[in-house]
């Protein structure tokens, strides 16, 4: 992996010399090649790790895998295209294995997922079958530990 996307994934807020620093180039090469990324659509955008349980916001998210089949021109680009336009839609992969695509969904409610799946993604043609999983916390996400399990109690019951 290119030592500059390396850097820059694990902070986006390093500044140009602090990368060419770290990097051992000068500044001005550092500002051209992040500018090229940037032009070439290598780098999509910058974003912040949110710790959402740290905050008021309540949300659902869950795990939504797809189960499809595949259109004989463009195999499971229409259906992941499809999938990307809904706007409750965070992230989309193809995968390997029982099912297709996995999708990373967030609404308001367990019912407003629910809702979702029932009524837009089944509802697409070419989508065999789904399967739910609800995200209940986030231990870590994008290489960023967003919990401590120092001094956290653990209130789970030891169930014989």
């Amino acid at each position: 992996m290119d030592k500059l996307l390396k850097l820059m994934c694990k902070n986006s807020q390093f500044s140009t010399a602090e990368l060419a620093a770290m990097l051992g180039e000068p500044e001005d090469y550092i500002k051209a090649q992040i500018k090229e990324y940037e032009n070439k659509g290598v780098i999509k955008g910058y974003q912040a790790i949110v710790n959402w349980e740290d905050m008021d916001d309540s949300f659902v998210e869950a795990l939504i895998e797809l189960r499809v089949a595949p259109k004989k021109e463009t195999g499971f680009d229409d259906i992941a295209e499809m999938c990307m336009a809904f706007d409750e839609v965070e992230s989309v992969y193809l995968m390997a294995g029982v099912y297709d695509l996995a999708l990373i969904v967030r609404g308001q409610t367990m019912q407003d997922i629910a809702m979702f799946v029932a009524k837009k993604l089944s509802t697409i043609d070419g989508v065999l079958s789904t399967g739910t999983h609800f995200i209940m916390r986030r231990y870590k996400d994008r290489g960023v530990n967003l919990t401590s399990f120092n001094g956290e109690k653990d209130e789970r019951s030891l169930i014989l």
